[in-house]
């Protein structure tokens, strides 16, 4: 949709939560991102008219992790589960949020493994590995 453009996939993000704000209809998309960020308020005063987040860079020394990123990977899990994609990920989020009483908080730790395999893939110029993926997200959901 928007391709490897930082600066238009934020200024999405941040006129979706605009027009949720002010009431306006959103398509499907809009209406994901407009819940991500519902449930993320530190970030709600990041998506003002008035913020620099368009142009800013999130480094990990600069005491803030990337709100986009950590909005996408919600996306990016949800569309997993929805589509079950690693197979059997949809079953690990379901015991998950039943372990923790919260969907948000399996989010966040299916994203940790997210995070691991992408890192992964990254480090060792492969495709993530899905099946290390899935049993990262079946230890949490055993421990937790």
């Amino acid at each position: 949709m928007f391709g490897n453009d930082r600066g238009q996939i934020r200024r999405y993000y941040i006129e979706t939560w605009q027009r949720h704000c002010r009431g306006e209809p959103l398509d499907a998309l809009g209406l994901q991102i407009a819940d991500v960020i519902a449930v993320h308020p530190e970030y709600h005063a990041l998506f003002s008219p008035d913020t620099d987040v368009l142009e800013r860079d999130y480094g990990p020394d600069d005491g803030m992790g990337n709100p986009f990123l950590h909005l996408g990977m919600h996306l990016a899990i949800r569309e997993q589960v929805a589509t079950d994609r690693p197979q059997g990920l949809a079953e690990v989020h379901r015991r998950l949020c039943l372990r923790l009483n919260d969907i948000h908080e399996a989010e966040h730790g299916l994203m940790e493994c997210l995070g691991t395999a992408l890192w992964e893939a990254q480090r060792s110029g492969r495709a993530p590995d899905e099946t290390a993926y899935l049993e990262c997200a079946q230890r949490l959901a055993r421990s937790t």
